[in-house]
């Protein structure tokens, strides 16, 4: 469930939007925020393979398109930090998500159904 279909859900505060650049605290790395969930949502596997530093489960986590590469990342918000250096992302799936940017945050593409 996104942020934008938490509905019941709205107690939940997501510090970052869908297209707002970040910087993740502990690896360094920049990227773009695509989608959010208002608290983990994939699956325990996952958690205990990728989650090495075991952060709250119950708390924003965000789809990251990784700046310089091809990546695409699942944070939580304790380890994102805002960038304001308004540097673009490179990723190949950006245009797809994105069409432009503007002050600073990218702008969602219309979807095409």
């Amino acid at each position: 469930m996104s942020v934008s279909q938490q509905g019941a859900h709205a107690m939940v505060r997501a510090k970052f939007a869908i297209g707002q650049l970040i910087t993740h605290s502990l690896y360094g790395y920049r990227g773009v925020i695509i989608d959010a969930d208002p608290e983990f949502s994939l699956s325990n596997d996952w958690y205990e393979r990728m989650a090495t530093t075991r952060p709250s489960k119950q708390q924003p986590w965000y789809h990251v398109l990784v700046n310089n590469s091809s990546i695409q990342t699942y944070v939580c918000e304790s380890s994102l930090e805002p960038d304001f250096t308004e540097q673009a992302i490179q990723h190949p799936m950006v245009d797809m998500v994105f069409s432009g940017r503007s002050h600073g945050h990218y702008v969602l593409a219309d979807k095409i159904n």
